[in-house]
């Protein structure tokens, strides 16, 4: 009778979990869809005439395809610049934990999880701007150094749990310790590296603040930037913004339901041996 009851709760919340999220999908892809009359109408209706007006002005709005490639450029090289680097400081610190130097440069890295982004807005925005990196190129790199934080926490854990003998045997037929990285230890972290990829693409093509308070040209704004464009001081032009929201969600949502298995897994063999 327990068993029943627990499993009748756990129905329960998962049902209303969904709804939470589904809720805000529907409403998304109705309103992108609906005129300005029809939304002083029934909020849940659906549209009565299912029309690409909106759409089209929003593209027009935004520029939306240069920001698109905007956020393309940026996302493919963050990805790339995070997984290759990342990995390596991950590497060196792992196979030198026992060494103070390494195992407090460990813990300094998770410090950084801790502070939040609001804290070093201001004097990074300054420092950024003096340097010249209030562009695409400086918000690669940020991403790039911001992302280590927790990326180092995953992979130290997945890489202490292979075993040190593979290195050992690849030392001895003359491999170098860079040869040993990239020809036994790299290969190996490939569920991991699917992990923070597709966790540093998610993070990095939704992200608003960074390149809100970085970029400094408005021809270099990604797609969560120009979505600002539909908010005035008074009003919000919902129509047009949802229409907006939905076709840069939508790679992402795609993104998210097929690579889902790989996140979850990652995290968690991340976390073993920690």
């Amino acid at each position: 009778m327990q068993n029943k009851k627990t499993s009748w709760l756990i129905t329960f919340l998962l049902f209303l979990g969904s709804l939470v999220i589904l809720i805000p999908i529907y409403l998304t892809i109705t309103i992108a869809f609906k005129t300005p009359q029809e939304m002083a109408g029934n909020l849940f209706a659906l549209p009565q005439n299912w029309g690409f007006d909106n759409f089209i002005q929003a593209i027009e709005m935004t520029n939306f395809f240069s920001a698109l490639k905007n956020s393309v450029i940026v996302t493919i090289f963050v990805v790339f610049f995070t997984v290759m680097t990342n990995s390596l400081v991950a590497y060196v610190i792992a196979r030198n934990m026992h060494k103070k130097v390494y195992k407090t440069l460990y813990y300094y890295f998770l410090s950084a999880m801790f502070i939040p982004f609001p804290i070093i807005m201001l004097p990074l925005v300054k420092q950024t701007s003096a340097w010249g990196m209030d562009n695409l190129v400086g918000l690669i790199i940020l991403y790039t150094v911001f992302n280590i934080s927790f990326n180092v926490f995953i992979y130290i854990g997945y890489i202490r749990s292979i075993p040190m003998e593979l290195e050992e045997a690849a030392v001895m037929d003359g491999a170098s310790t860079w040869g040993v990285f990239w020809k036994v230890i790299f290969p190996l972290l490939a569920p991991m590296n699917a992990t923070v990829a597709i966790l540093t693409c998610i993070g990095a093509w939704n992200d608003f603040m960074l390149p809100l308070v970085l970029l400094s040209d408005r021809e270099m704004a990604t797609l969560p930037l120009v979505q600002y464009i539909f908010q005035s001081q008074f009003s919000t032009d919902y129509n047009l913004a949802f229409a907006s929201y939905l076709m840069a969600l939508t790679p992402m949502i795609i993104v998210y339901i097929i690579a889902q298995k790989w996140i979850i897994s990652g995290v968690t063999n991340g976390a073993v041996k920690s």
